[in-house]
């Protein structure tokens, strides 16, 4: 019998094989298809003859700590303790799931705000905790009253993803204030911030937990090299907890990977000297402005986007499908993938709306636009 008998065949994957058999072009899955930096490359091929493929410690290389604790004191004026408050694992999905499974137990409940990445929901489940969907405006801003309502003294944790996967938006800090008041009211609750895209914003800054004191003792971040370094292949990503908390994620990532890649750990080592992750946003602004650009002489409806590598648009004046109709008839007639919002809730809310990633070179971007235009 199935531990999790409703969770299927992924829409991501679903519309990636779509997209290969009509061979349209696919901005449905997070992934750029642009070429890794050679300085990267350089540094992975000069490693693969050295001695770095043992494993590592069970936390993470402690050059790597030491520069990821760096990195932080730099982004956020935040100091951290490389050793017991850092955890490098494989990818941010094993860092949001070893903190679930550490963290949250029978009978307690998790609030989920939808739309939501789908990673979220199993590990709550297989703790036999209860994931709580709470549903965000319909601008994707946070809805406090809301939100408030559903937490009661059995929350154990809050999600909440800054900049926002699937929509693009950003918080703002008044919701952070709203977020230190509910937790301040709530001594058993926890926040886990999942910040993959922490670096690829735009206009605003980011803002993260690391900049609200009040939260550090509270608060779980994941973050991911794979999302800024454009090298999603290698599965490597963070956490940041306090040591009590982090003392036992560490024990759940032990028994799911112990160690992670070593190679990967070590040419990021050295990468990560060489470059300004800082410059990011401006590399995919860039991107992101081209790609409205194109998109003006199409009927699709733009949204903002404040952040991520994803942008979303209504298609309310084309048609009156259902989105997950609308998506593969795009694929079907007009060579293009995409990905329905409406899977991004529990509910299958239907607002009209498909989120396209423009993490790709601006040819594939350009002709993506022009099938687009034949709506």
């Amino acid at each position: 019998m199935s531990k999790l008998p409703h969770i299927g065949t992924s829409i991501f994957t679903v519309m990636s094989q779509m997209a290969t058999e009509h061979q349209a072009i696919n901005l449905s899955q997070g992934f750029p298809n642009f070429p890794v930096d050679e300085r990267l490359t350089a540094i992975l091929a000069k490693l693969a003859t050295a001695n770095v493929h043992q494993y590592t410690p069970m936390s993470g290389l402690p050059s790597l700590l030491d520069k990821i604790a760096v990195l932080t004191q730099q982004s956020y004026g935040r100091a951290v303790t490389p050793k017991e408050e850092i955890l490098i694992t494989a990818g941010a999905t094993e860092g949001i799931f070893a903190t679930i499974q550490a963290l949250v137990k029978a009978q307690e409940e998790v609030i989920i705000l939808d739309p939501s990445y789908d990673c979220y929901e199993a590990p709550i489940l297989l703790s036999n905790a209860k994931p709580v969907r709470v549903a965000l405006n319909i601008d994707f801003t946070p809805n406090w009253e809301t939100i408030t309502a559903a937490v009661n003294e059995k929350t154990r944790l809050i999600i909440i993803n800054n900049p926002h996967n699937p929509t693009g938006k950003m918080w703002t800090e008044s919701d952070f204030d709203q977020l230190e008041k509910l937790v301040h009211a709530y001594p058993n609750l926890l926040v886990l911030s999942d910040e993959v895209y922490e670096y690829i914003t735009f206009e605003q800054p980011h803002i993260s937990v690391h900049h609200r004191p009040k939260l550090w003792e509270r608060s779980i971040s994941i973050s991911s090299f794979g999302k800024s370094f454009h090298i999603t292949g290698w599965k490597i990503g963070y956490v940041i907890a306090p040591e009590d908390l982090m003392r036992e994620i560490k024990k759940v990532h032990q028994f799911l990977v112990f160690s992670v890649s070593s190679i990967a750990q070590h040419a990021l080592n050295e990468y990560i000297d060489l470059v300004d992750i800082k410059t990011l946003g401006q590399f995919y602004q860039q991107k992101r402005d081209v790609f409205q650009s194109l998109m003006k002489d199409t009927k699709l409806k733009l949204l903002p986007c404040e952040g991520t590598y994803f942008q979303v648009a209504s298609y309310a004046a084309i048609s009156e499908e259902n989105d997950i109709d609308f998506t593969k008839r795009l694929v079907t007639e007009f060579g293009v993938a995409t990905i329905p919002i409406s899977i991004f809730y529990a509910n299958g809310d239907d607002h009209q709306c498909i989120r396209f990633c423009f993490a790709k070179d601006e040819e594939t971007l350009t002709r993506a636009a022009e099938r687009l235009r034949q709506l």
